[in-house]
Parts: structure tokens; C-alpha cells; sequence
């Protein structure tokens, strides 16, 4: 019977949900065959405060994007975010066993879980230990050590930990939508999967990714993970800032500032005026598109202004030359990239993911409609770094393509703990 495999990725973001449904062939290529996307209400600043409605809104996505799959999911990788994230750099050091002192998957191993005893409080839990370089006999900058000889081993490691019951409050959410969990990630690494590519990572770069109630950002030096922080501040302080300015509901802002936002005040014709809706509902008025963008830039001066002080202070502002990439929804307001160069004094452009561009344009939800009729891809990033994410660790899924109920499955360890205290959601 024909096989294939299937894997879902989930971006529970402050402002929106979006669920990806991806089939992955033979050689490990991505398609992607189906997409959903619904309102965000239970998070702030990329924190769950409202299970019913983080979960509800779950659903809702993942039921669109099973609709226009024709395929049923189970599990997911998730993202998660959050000013509770924090990472630190750790060195681990063991003794190569074995007579012929060659290094074997168990060293490696060994090496890793030795780097990952670090401080850590009881309401911390680590995500994520990314290795960033081996080391055989002194012998630094080796990326795989498998098959190496040598008697002493060490890493360089990049741990991602964070708040024990904001990653409980995540997995809870799915949990209660019916779905089980394959793994949590951290947003900004999935990003990066999607919209940077080797070169950029080798040479230095900086991923910023600008989501609604957060800015996440990553920095990569030769190669591997060497910071990463998240900011708490993203798209929806810009759009309350035009709602109490512009004196109109945080929905419509929401809608202008797609529509008509620039981070550029400065080139925009004074007499260009912009339709609004009245803080009452009830009537519209027009208003300088000028003064729209006066509101705007202030806010976005200060998304970059903190991500140049953030890299400052992690020295990393040296470390790469590749550039800014900018993604997420709030990226793609006129003028980003001018801006965020002149404030950052580094190169900038626009990342986003492939994949999507044939799907993006059945999408539903007329609040992503950019000018022309067409979404920018900028806001699957997440989502398809996701897909990305758990192909290259190896960890797709076989499903049964005539199958409705795929096998549910929940990874060892955290995870498969979380599944049995919150078992009474399924």
C-alpha cells in the first residue's frame, strides 16, 4: 500500500495561528499541501494566558489546512517564543572509550549530555542543545567527530531553555485540540531553517523575526547558533499605537497598517489621504496617510533600535557580515529594510521561506491580503521552518494516505511526561 510522509507544523503566534501541512518525498523535498490560518486571542507576548482560546483558535487552523490537505493530522511540531526564553553557551568534556579510541555515536552523545548539565532552576526546562563545535585533542572547528580518532572529546554547545509552565500552557493547548506533540521549538530557529541559507549562516548573520507580540532574534557565526534572545515588543504595539492615534478599533489598525503602513513618513505626499474606520463602528472618515506612518516609525525605530543595542551587548555585531534578514508579518511594512540599515548600520534584506507561493493565494483571511491581491510569504516562516526543522532531524512521519486516523505518537522524555498529566484533554 502507498506510504508517504506527512508533517504539520504549527506557529502559535500573539496575532494569528498558522498550521502547515506538508508532504515530504523520497529525497526529502517539501511540498507544501495545506495551509491554515486563524485569529490569535489566548497569547500575549507569545505567552498562552487563555487555554479554551488558544486551543479553540488550534483547531479552527488545523481543520482548514486538513480541509484543503484531504488529510487528516495528529501531531505537530509547535513553536514556541516568549520573553521567558533565555540561552546560554556551555562546554562539555569526556574520555573517548573503546580500545581502538575512534569516536562513536555514544561519545557523542556522552559529550552532549555532559555540555547540558548546566545551573538551571526548577521552573526552567531546557528546549534545545545545539551543538556549535566539536573538539578532538585540542583540535577545534570539527563539525562532525564520527569516526575521528582521538582520546579526548569536547563540544561547544548553544542551550535554549525556558519557563517550565509557559512550555506546559503550549503543549496543553494542543493537547486539549486533540492533537499530540512531536516537539517544541524555538520560533526564531525554526525561522531560521526557512529563510537563511548555509552561506549566510558560514559567513555570520542575524535573523530578527518580527511576530506580533514579539521580536525574536538569532545570530549565527561560522556556521552554528552563537546568541539568541527575544524581545518583548512586535507588530501589535504598532497597531494599538495607530488605534490610540488614529483613534479607530485595534482590528482596523490591524487592516491599515497592512494596507498602508511605512516606516517612512518622510516620502509620503502629504495630501495622500487613507479611508478609517471611526472608534464608534459606526462611520469612516478619511485621514493623512501621512500621519499614519508618522505613528508607525517611532515604534519600529524602537523594535530596531533594541535588537542594535541586544547584539551590542552580545558582541556579536562584528560577527556578521552576511547582514540583517528581516521575516515575519511586520517585516513587510514599506520601507523596513531602509530603516532597520540606517539604524543597525548593517546590510539588510527581506527573508522568505519557498513552497508557498501557489497555496498562499486561496487563503481565506482577508486581513494578510497585501497590495495586489497577494500574501507575503514572510508570515509562513515559522511554520515552514518547522516542516524544515523536523526533516532534517530525521523525524517525519509515515502515514497511511488512505488512512483517517494516523498513528499519535508523542516523543520520549518531556514530552511523552506532559502527554500522561494532561491525558484527560484527549
Amino acid at each position: 500500500m502507498q506510504k508517504r510522509k506527512i508533517i504539520t507544523g504549527l506557529d502559535i503566534g500573539t496575532t494569528k495561528i498558522c498550521a502547515l501541512i506538508a508532504e515530504i518525498n523520497e529525497d526529502n523535498n517539501i511540498e507544501i499541501i495545506g495551509i491554515g490560518l486563524a485569529p490569535s486571542n489566548g497569547l500575549r507576548k507569545g505567552i498562552v494566558v487563555d487555554i479554551d482560546k488558544t486551543s479553540h483558535a488550534i483547531k479552527s487552523a488545523i481543520q482548514k489546512a486538513e480541509r484543503m490537505a484531504g488529510q487528516k493530522v495528529d501531531s505537530v511540531y509547535v513553536g514556541i517564543a516568549g520573553s521567558h526564553i533565555k540561552s546560554i553557551n556551555s562546554h562539555g568534556v569526556v574520555a573517548v572509550t573503546g580500545e581502538e579510541k575512534e569516536i562513536k555515536e555514544s561519545d557523542i552523545k556522552r559529550v552532549i549530555e555532559a555540555a547540558r548539565i548546566i545551573p538551571i532552576s526548577a521552573e526552567e526546562d531546557i528546549l534545545h542543545v545545539l551543538p556549535r563545535e566539536f573538539i578532538v585533542d585540542g583540535s577545534p572547528g570539527i563539525q562532525d567527530p564520527l569516526g575521528m580518532s582521538g582520546v579526548r572529546l569536547e563540544v561547544e554547545t548553544h542551550i535554549i531553555k525556558g519557563a517550565s509552565t509557559s512550555i506546559q500552557n503550549l503543549v496543553k493547548s494542543v493537547l486539549r485540540a486533540g492533537l499530540s506533540v512531536d516537539e517544541v521549538v524555538l520560533e526564531p530557529l525554526a525561522s531560521s531553517q526557512a529563510v537563511l541559507s548555509d552561506d549566510e549562516k558560514d559567513l555570520g548573520a542575524v535573523l530578527v523575526d518580527i511576530g506580533g507580540g514579539t521580536t525574536d532574534v538569532i545570530v549565527f557565526h561560522e556556521g552554528s547558533i552563537a546568541h539568541t534572545s527575544v524581545l518583548p515588543v512586535g507588530g501589535n504595539h504598532v497597531s494599538n499605537d495607530i488605534a490610540v492615534g488614529m483613534r479607530t478599533p485595534v482590528s482596523e489598525a490591524e487592516k491599515i497598517k497592512i494596507m498602508h503602513g511605512s516606516v517612512l513618513p518622510q516620502e509620503i505626499d502629504e495630501t495622500e489621504k487613507i479611508d478609517v474606520m471611526a472608534a464608534s463602528g459606526k462611520e469612516r472618515k478619511k485621514l493623512s496617510r501621512k500621519l499614519l506612518c508618522q505613528v508607525i516609525e517611532p515604534r519600529m525605530s524602537e523594535v530596531f533600535k533594541l535588537v542594535k543595542k541586544e547584539l551590542e551587548s552580545a558582541g556579536s555585531t562584528d560577527l556578521t557580515p552576511a547582514g540583517l534578514v528581516l521575516t515575519g508579518g511586520a517585516s513587510l511594512l514599506e520601507g523596513t529594510e531602509k530603516l532597520a540599515s540606517e539604524i543597525t548600520e548593517m546590510p539588510v534584506r527581506i527573508g522568505e521561506p519557498d513552497y508557498v507561493s501557489g497555496l498562499s493565494n486561496v487563503i481565506d483571511n482577508p486581513v494578510y491580503i497585501k497590495k495586489g491581491d497577494t500574501i507575503p510569504r514572510a508570515i509562513f516562516s515559522t511554520g515552514v521552518g518547522l516542516i524544515e526543522f523536523a526533516v532534517e532531524n530525521g523525524d517525519a512521519k509515515k502515514s497511511n494516505l488512505n488512512d483517517k486516523n494516523n498513528s499519535k505518537e508523542i516523543v520520549s522524555g518531556f514530552f511523552k511526561k506532559l502527554k500522561s498529566w494532561f491525558s484527560e484533554f484527549f
